[in-house]
């Protein structure tokens, strides 16, 4: 093998070649930050922007087996995800990110850029060293800047995370290699904590330029084409950047649980166990989202959370050619993972349901002495709830059965 300095010279002098001609290599952004921060909103808002006329290769990674950002990406753009990746890309699948490049670069050539969305749990530098230490690589692509989004609600704790000896904080690592730093989720916290993440930001990373945004919303030609990525700036930085023989760990406490299944799941269920996820396990859950089909919806439900927060709502309609699976992961510490299984599992629902519209049913409305209640169902699978029921009060009052069991809906 070539010494470190000269094999960095050389590089160092096939750029500078590139740079004196015409440069027909494909550009690439790496798109990354810790779990949450809101990676693939940003990219949504980069392929939905009609204003650049650019259009990009997307290269997807995801930390669990089972894929969920690729079914969430914008289906609205002309672009194309070209190749999805489970596991961590700077680790056990960079040989995987190096082959499909490759392979691929005959169709990734007709795109304006490719963007490779990171896992949140990935370290960002054994990705861009991609780009150096392959000669084949390096001569068909460039690496033009490392964005990174932290989001203000918990960076902080996340910089502060102790890691086992030999293992690097990931969020760290994604700050301190940005070429640009996007601020995100800034209306989840006051003006004095934003500057007070700033100014820590500033610690880990002088020269990045900090953009302040709420839901990744940000001009794309800000982010995109801007030659920003200097090999100087990173060895100066981490002067075993070009070593591919350097290990990489991961936090071993740290996990993945991914489910996939045929079939309809009932809201109301999922709204349940995720409120018990979130009382349990709190801060330790770093990332949680799913695709969803729903019983009695003709719409996604896209569900995301981070920590205490979470939310969900029906995006796009279901495709006649969608294979409409449920698709649903959580990353965590220390997760239970038999617990967590058992409960995504008990949401499936049978969409035949026990009664039919007309039929006399007693509602459970939760009164005082006696909750149950007479009255006709209206309607099957309404807004998600198995059953619309009209009670007989006078008033004509409509409640929901919101699960399709003796305990909310019996038979009169």
């Amino acid at each position: 093998d070539k010494p470190k300095n000269l094999r960095k010279l050389a590089l160092q002098l096939t750029i500078m070649s590139a740079m004196t001609k015409s440069d027909s290599r494909v550009p690439v952004t790496i798109l990354t930050g810790f779990l949450g921060s809101g990676k693939t909103t940003l990219l949504n808002h980069i392929l939905d922007d009609s204003t650049h006329g650019l259009r990009f290769a997307i290269i997807e990674n995801e930390f669990g087996e089972v894929g969920v950002d690729e079914k969430i990406l914008s289906e609205k753009s002309d672009e194309e995800v070209i190749e999805v990746m489970n596991g961590c890309i700077c680790c056990t699948v960079r040989g995987d990110l190096v082959e499909a490049l490759k392979r691929l670069h005959k169709k990734i050539a007709q795109f304006d850029a490719v963007i490779i969305e990171t896992t949140g749990l990935a370290d960002p530098a054994p990705v861009a060293q991609t780009f150096f230490v392959d000669d084949d690589i390096q001569s068909k692509f460039v690496l033009d800047g490392i964005i990174t989004v932290v989001d203000c609600k918990h960076i902080i704790a996340r910089l502060d995370e102790e890691k086992p000896e030999g293992v690097e904080n990931e969020a760290v690592e994604q700050v301190a290699f940005a070429d640009r730093i996007l601020v995100n989720k800034t209306d989840l916290v006051d003006k004095k904590e934003i500057t007070a993440i700033e100014a820590r930001l500033r610690t880990i990373s002088p020269e990045a330029p900090l953009i302040r945004c709420t839901h990744s919303k940000v001009d794309p030609m800000s982010l995109i084409k801007i030659n920003a990525f200097s090999l100087d700036r990173v060895t100066a930085m981490d002067p075993e950047f070009l070593d591919t023989d350097a290990e990489h760990e991961h936090d071993e406490s740290v996990s993945s649980l991914a489910f996939k299944f045929d079939g309809v799941l009932n809201i109301n269920k999922l709204q349940d166990l995720i409120s018990d996820i979130i009382q349990n396990y709190g801060a330790n859950l770093y990332r949680y989202k799913g695709v969803l089909n729903v019983a009695g919806m003709s719409k996604k439900f896209v569900f995301q959370g981070v920590g205490m927060l979470f939310s969900g709502d029906f995006t796009t309609e279901w495709q006649p050619t969608d294979n409409k699976e449920c698709r649903f992961v959580f990353i965590g510490k220390n997760l239970n993972k038999k617990t967590l299984t058992d409960g995504f599992l008990a949401c499936k629902c049978d969409a035949v349901l026990r009664f039919k519209v007309g039929d006399e049913v007693l509602a459970n409305v939760g009164g005082p002495s006696n909750p149950w209640a007479a009255g006709k169902i209206i309607k099957i699978w309404d807004q998600g709830n198995p059953y619309r029921i009209e009670l007989a009060d006078g008033d004509k009052t409509n409640v929901w059965g919101p699960i399709d069991t003796d305990y909310y809906v019996k038979a009169k």
